[in-house]
């Protein structure tokens, strides 16, 4: 398998943390990319037409996207506990999934508009919007700290790559000062293998 990269993705590094958690992640190559909102790469957009990363090539030549359905795929090759079955855990998972992307999405929106946009275009009530979103997300994990505990699935993941992305690129949010379960939680997530080993930078 090839996955297109780029090691400060958040999206990437859940698809790499599953791998290393699954153990498949010896079965990938690493692909490098420059995805951008508008010099696109085209060695990415041959395979997927939004451009965009992460985009796996299965060893049957498919293209395989967004992290969302790469996850899943290589969930079914491993012991597939990532991503339970069915009942109540099933949707946890996904939902915290769909939340923590969220937060992810507006924070590399918020990248964008500060990084890529020139100056004189930008839009501070856009940016402003945007991180509303990123701490009412938060603030929704912090009210429910407790049911993360002991987890480790789909959901969890893309909560910690989140908390890493934040980290990295937004570090003047200072988001451990108002959600301190949250902080202790991630505390320790951060510590196993699979994140040490895709932690940006």
């Amino acid at each position: 398998m090839k996955l297109y990269y780029a090691a400060s993705s958040p999206f990437v590094r859940k698809c790499l943390i599953c791998a290393h958690e699954l153990k498949v992640r010896d079965q990938i190559e690493l692909a490098p990319a420059a995805p951008h909102p508008v010099n696109r790469d085209r060695s990415v957009v041959e395979h997927n037409p939004l451009g965009k990363i992460p985009t796996l090539i299965t060893d049957d030549g498919e293209a395989l996207y967004d992290s969302k359905v790469i996850c899943e795929y290589l969930n079914s090759l491993g012991d597939g506990h990532l991503l339970p079955a069915a009942g109540p855990r099933r949707w946890h998972a996904l939902v915290d999934q769909a939340l923590a992307d969220g937060i992810l999405d507006a924070a590399v929106l918020t990248r964008y508009e500060t990084v890529a946009r020139p100056e004189s275009l930008r839009w501070n009530d856009w940016i402003g919007g945007q991180l509303e979103k990123v701490r009412s997300g938060l603030a929704d994990f912090e009210q429910r700290v407790s049911a993360l505990a002991g987890r480790l699935d789909i959901g969890v993941i893309t909560l910690g790559c989140a908390l890493g992305y934040l980290d990295f690129r937004f570090a003047s949010l200072s988001w451990r000062d108002e959600h301190p379960g949250l902080a202790g939680w991630y505390l320790e997530m951060a510590q196993r293998e699979s994140f040490a080993a895709t932690q940006p930078g």
